[in-house]
């Protein structure tokens, strides 16, 4: 098994990083944020589909497999929009966090549905590395419902939602991608993702555009870093990974976008004693159970 996949996560997780802070950054609706950085990746991607002429893989769709993208498409949107919304709610490290405890959903959505169920080691470094996303998130869980301001437990509820519907989106992913090259997979679920954004924007009166130029720059900067390196680079290993090694990326994501969130002067997040800690135990599982991956996977 080539070390390829796994310099590939690596190059996702500094991707997905970005996420959260470019999110917090934005003063636009997490609707709007969300269609806004599918059509940008759509462009991109349309852009390579042509150049490579990956879009024939199309003609190994069958109707069940175009129907599982659309849902896979469906489950991305709503992900994004439930993650964006909870951004606003809560801590950046919170929210990150709460959404990167989709392993322990894939992994059982893997083993039931995918037949590839974890090794006992790789279980205890996911279990570990939630053990950590808790610890992160447990001091934004005293702050209950805020009246008239932030709601933390909202907030963090809404993460939780948005780990689900992603873990559906990565074990989908699992399945099509062994017949489906990337470029021409992730085409469809984009393209689903971001019309349903638009259906969402419309039933709700979110005004899409005009957008100012620092919102414009943030949604592409949300395309390029967290959707085309992290999200594309993800659905990319899953040809060569089981959907609960590659979904062990998401877990070094709240340690990249607090150490962000940190650094960057308009957000100004240092984080506490607990982020720093939680941060540490998540590593260590992610440590154990992708130290498992890779020596299963080359053997």
């Amino acid at each position: 098994m080539s070390a390829k996949p796994y310099w590939v996560l690596a190059l996702a997780v500094l991707g997905i990083s970005f996420a959260g802070p470019l999110v917090r950054l934005s003063n636009a609706d997490a609707v709007a944020i969300a269609a806004w950085r599918l059509g940008f990746s759509l462009v991109l991607v349309a852009v390579v589909l042509v150049v490579t002429g990956e879009w024939r893989d199309w003609r190994h769709l069958t109707v069940q497999r175009f129907v599982l993208a659309v849902v896979g498409g469906l489950c991305l949107a709503l992900h994004f929009w439930a993650w964006n919304a909870s951004i606003r709610l809560t801590t950046i490290a919170a929210s990150v966090t709460l959404v990167s405890l989709q392993p322990a959903v894939v992994a059982a959505i893997s083993a039931v549905a995918l037949r590839e169920p974890p090794t006992r080691r790789q279980m205890a470094g996911i279990a570990i590395a939630i053990i950590g996303a808790i610890t992160i998130a447990a001091p934004d869980f005293s702050g209950g419902l805020a009246a008239g301001g932030n709601a933390p437990l909202l907030g963090n509820l809404l993460a939780v939602s948005a780990a689900v519907t992603a873990a559906l989106y990565y074990s989908i992913g699992r399945s099509l991608r062994k017949s489906l090259g990337v470029w021409a997979y992730v085409a469809v679920v984009y393209a689903t993702a971001f019309l349903t954004l638009l259906v969402i924007a419309r039933s709700r009166g979110v005004a899409l555009g005009p957008q100012p130029p620092r919102e414009i720059a943030i949604f592409a900067g949300l395309a390029l870093g967290p959707m085309l390196a992290g999200h594309t680079g993800m659905n990319w290993a899953l040809k060569f990974l089981p959907a609960h090694v590659v979904n062990l990326t998401v877990l070094g994501e709240p340690v990249g976008a607090t150490v962000l969130g940190a650094i960057i002067p308009s957000i100004g997040q240092i984080p506490t004693a607990t982020t720093i800690v939680g941060g540490a135990i998540v590593l260590g599982g992610v440590i154990i159970a992708a130290g498992n991956a890779r020596s299963t996977a080359s053997a």
